[in-house]
């Protein structure tokens, strides 16, 4: 399996934009669908968004749909998480997911995915 890594977390204030991305160390990340999730403290980890590795279709969990928008680079190597308008309740560790090509569904669901990165952590705070 690939190597999964997340960079790009940070700390911003509300209603300010960061950039996460995913990448395997140069490999390209095709055919896989590749999903981001996220976890505050004390809470179970939540489907934000994925991209499917066959069609590109990408799918987002209601709490960030017009604000985060996930996409890959031409080169496939990199799948990125744009995230505008950050509220409070983004704060969360971020981790990126790999799955089978055809696995972005409706809701972003863990068990579709079987290879994580280690996360990093988003903070939105004034």
């Amino acid at each position: 399996q690939l190597q999964l890594v997340e960079s790009g977390g940070g700390l911003v204030q509300p209603g300010g934009s960061l950039r996460l991305s995913c990448a395997a160390s140069g490999f390209s990340l095709d055919p896989d669908t590749i999903g981001w999730f996220r976890q505050a403290p004390g809470k179970e980890r939540e489907g934000v968004a994925c991209i499917a590795g066959s069609t590109d279709r990408t799918n987002y969990a209601d709490s960030v749909k017009g604000r985060f928008a996930i996409s890959r680079d031409s080169t496939r190597k990199s799948v990125y998480l744009q995230m505008n308008s950050l509220k409070p309740d983004d704060t969360a560790i971020y981790f990126c997911a790999a799955g089978d090509p055809g696995g972005c569904f409706s809701r972003v669901r863990e068990r579709d995915y079987d290879n994580w990165g280690q996360g990093t952590q988003v903070t939105v705070s004034s």
